[in-house]
């Protein structure tokens, strides 16, 4: 939001500086994010001053020249070589003197210095209107006034002033500080001082010959409706200064019309709109929702199909503005325009919002609309904009105030005890201090006790609801650098579960980057396409932003899916990508989330070297990043079975105490076609939460190294295709708990030389006694235990 230096000093009187107001803006709580010095005319005229011709002579050797002797009210006067045919001895004129900057109104700046011209010395320039930024015309120099006092600044001749413009960082509750009158209130209120406000005093109503009918269909979305007609008024350029004055804030000049319904926008905050009257079908203004599906085209002239539920402004015939958002293309004042309706609304805040958003407009008007403007300041802004229309178009207020209002916004009555404003503020704030900091904000004081406030906060005020809202009014206000800062802190410690989740998240964090992976944060919001077979456990969105956005996602998986399909896309297949994040699900009219952490490799697990190729990323790589992990986190007695998952090709789960910890395997083609992926995706689904629940309980036990020797022995067996790995091993640590340290497969062979329905697996053993060292007797017996078990349990044949 910009705001003008010059203009808030028409609502307080301050002898405060531009950077010393930054200061407090920032202070009471509207952020300054930048201070700009602007000039409203280029240079500002600095170096300029007002200059009498004493002498003019023609010039000795060019026709169309004269050699002027100049009095600028310094101590000699100047010769100045001029080609001005209208140049003449008794002018007052602009003189730019040697060393001054001009700015032209076409052409890049360029600076004075004394020269010879065809012979003869020039000390300066004799200013056309043009060539110094106050016009367009180069009929010749600008000839002053008699009474134009000689050495005068041009600046302060033509009233030419500076200003600073205020680029405001508006955070989305402060919709009450939208205008200069608003930013305006907060200054007052901190420098304690009155404010004054626009006068409007001189309004009448000159006749009621154009009058006009307004009807208000929808009046929850608009609660008040007010407006009046004015006839007779010349659409022209605005004057000067109120092109100066929206230009200092970025608002380009349309007409005088246009611009005085900007102007009050920016000066009260409320938005206004003039329709010309004669283009009025039926001399009826409608206020209703539009018909599904139609098209209207805006001033921008975009079509645009509109929705039910956009609130718009028609006449007898059609909709003529989308309200509160966007004017239609011949809704508007035009050059021929001789007579307007100038219309004045308090409009539903959600539903402006959601017809901008619908639409993808932004504009001035929906920007206060949408956050909340003053119910009470719409009568006042309609004659202030009337007034100003009269003043510089001209015509008469022909008709009475049409002002529908049947359920007046009501006002908050908050309580506000003193204790509890000095308890959230950590200081004692004398009581007198709390109520004029309060008056000053327009709120208003009920009653008052020994124990605090009853007040009345208005209606515009929309982030004050409750008694800690006006603390943080008296708090900004008050100044939070006047709070007092003790020299001691004293706070109670408490306990935190170790390990603390973000300790062991950036652990797993700093092993997976340093194994080359990158972390992505999704959005949690997805398309409910993804999860067609199971809508009925989907926490879907009341207000969607889109289709794409209208449910939370119930799995990791194709949010990581879009990050590889953004990715592939712009010529990086080769993907490495982890995330830590929250998956949703409601059952039973209970909704649920839970912390989820996704591993996704697609493309070449290895790049291609010199004296290797690049390797692509395999089941087996995506194991051993699992594996390590479980590892690095100390957790073991898990459960291998296959897994069953529906997005899952092939796979593993890895299960404790019955739960999964965590599934991974190659991901389905028909989950990989609803992102368009076309490269195989490898992909591991931990339970951040399980994972929190075994590493909290997870106790690390020191054991010395045992001196003597481990023990490998091989076994190469036959088993039955449908048998795992998974199950072997689980006989083999069930037959020997002690002394069996681990049991794994080095060989797989599946093939045309085998049973039908057979496979050879190659098992080793590892044997190892921490008290003594194993003999080959005791070895043997463990491995017949072994083979027996094997056999007996899993259908194996021991292959000689």
């Amino acid at each position: 939001m910009k705001i003008s230096y010059n203009w808030l000093k028409e609502f307080i009187h301050t002898d405060k500086t531009p950077q010393e107001i930054s200061t407090i803006l920032t202070g009471t709580g509207l952020e300054v994010e930048s201070v700009e010095k602007v000039q409203a005319i280029p240079g500002g005229l600095e170096g300029l001053v007002i200059g009498f011709v004493k002498e003019t002579a023609q010039h000795p050797n060019a026709d169309r020249l004269k050699v002027t002797r100049v009095d600028v009210g310094g101590p000699a006067d100047l010769q100045i070589v001029c080609g001005a045919a209208n140049v003449a001895a008794g002018q007052k004129v602009v003189v730019a003197v040697v060393g001054t900057t001009v700015h032209p109104v076409s052409g890049e700046p360029f600076l004075i210095k004394e020269s010879k011209i065809r012979g003869e010395v020039s000390q300066g320039m004799i200013c056309a209107e043009d060539e110094i930024g106050l016009g367009t015309s180069h009929e010749g120099i600008m000839v002053l006034a008699e009474d134009a006092k000689v050495g005068t600044p041009a600046k302060e001749y033509f009233d030419v002033t500076d200003d600073y413009m205020y680029e405001i960082g508006l955070t989305p509750n402060r919709a009450d500080a939208a205008s200069h009158l608003g930013t305006a209130r907060d200054i007052a209120a901190f420098l304690k001082i009155g404010i004054t406000r626009p006068d409007i005093s001189a309004f009448k109503i000159d006749n009621t010959n154009r009058p006009i009918e307004v009807v208000v269909e929808n009046e929850a979305a608009a609660p008040r409706y007010a407006g009046l007609t004015i006839s007779g008024l010349e659409v022209k350029e605005s004057p000067q200064w109120l092109k100066e004055r929206l230009a200092v804030i970025g608002v380009r000049s349309i007409n005088n019309v246009v611009d005085a319904t900007n102007y009050v926008l920016h000066d009260l905050g409320q938005p206004l709109h003039a329709f010309d009257l004669d283009s009025i079908a039926g001399n009826k203004v409608i206020v209703k929702n539009a018909v599904e599906g139609i098209l209207f085209k805006t001033l921008d002239e975009v079509e645009r199909k509109l929705s039910a539920d956009d609130l718009m402004i028609c006449d007898a015939e059609k909709p003529m503005v989308i309200a509160g958002v966007f004017g239609g293309i011949d809704s508007g004042v035009k050059a021929t325009t001789k007579n307007i309706f100038l219309e004045s609304a308090y409009f539903n805040a959600v539903s402006v919002r959601k017809t901008a958003k619908r639409h993808g407009l932004k504009t001035d008007s929906s920007f206060r609309f949408e956050r909340g403007t003053d119910p009470d300041m719409v009568v006042f802004a309609l004659k202030r904009a009337a007034l100003l229309i009269k003043e510089i178009a001209g015509g008469e207020i022909s008709s009475e105030i049409i002002d529908l209002y049947p359920n007046p916004v009501a006002p908050f009555d908050i309580d506000l005890s003193y204790s509890t404003v000095h308890r959230l503020i950590g200081q004692i704030i004398p009581h007198e201090e709390i109520k004029s900091i309060i008056t000053a904000l327009d709120i208003r004081i009920l009653s008052e006790s020994a124990e605090g406030l009853m007040l009345q906060v208005p209606p515009y005020r929309v982030d004050v609801t409750r008694d800690v809202d006006v603390i943080e009014d008296i708090l900004r206000i008050y100044g939070y650098n006047n709070i007092y800062i003790p020299t001691q802190v004293r706070a109670s410690l408490s306990a935190s579960p170790k390990p603390e989740k973000d300790t062991v998240q950036n652990l797993l964090s700093d092993l997976l980057t340093a194994n080359g992976f990158n972390e992505i944060m999704s959005n949690s919001l997805t398309k409910s396409a993804y999860y067609a077979d199971k809508l009925e456990t989907a926490v879907k969105i009341l207000n969607p932003l889109s289709s794409d956005l209208d449910v939370m996602r119930q799995s990791m998986l194709y949010s990581g899916l879009e990050a590889i399909a953004y990715n592939a896309n712009r010529q990086n297949r080769d993907i490495k990508f982890y995330e830590f994040g929250k998956v949703y699900n409601v059952k039973e009219d209970k909704y649920n989330e839970s912390q989820r952490f996704a591993i996704f490799m697609s493309g070449a697990a290895t790049g291609a070297q010199w004296n290797q190729k690049a390797a692509a990323a395999t089941f087996y790589n995506l194991k051993a990043i699992v594996d390590g992990i479980l590892q690095k986190l100390n957790i073991g007695d898990l459960q291998v079975a296959e897994a069953t998952c529906k997005n899952l090709a092939y796979g593993l789960n890895y299960t404790r105490n019955n739960k999964v910890l965590v599934k991974f395997g190659a991901v389905a083609k028909d989950a990989l076609k609803k992102v368009d992926v076309d490269q195989e995706v490898f992909y591991a689904d931990f339970s951040f939460d399980q994972i929190m629940q075994i590493v909290k309980k997870n106790k690390i036990v020191y054991q010395e190294i045992s001196k003597f020797p481990a023990v490998r022995r091989d076994l190469s067996m036959l088993i039955g295709k449908d048998v795992t790995f998974g199950q072997l091993r689980q006989i083999a640590l069930r037959t020997e708990r002690k002394l069996l340290k681990d049991v794994n497969v080095f060989d797989v062979y599946q093939g045309d030389k085998l049973p039908e329905g057979k496979k050879s697996y190659a098992l080793s053993f590892i044997l190892q006694d921490v008290e003594k060292t194993l003999t080959d007797k005791a070895i043997d017996a463990i491995m017949q235990k072994l083979i027996y078990n094997l056999e007996k349990e899993a259908g194996a044949e021991i292959r000689k």
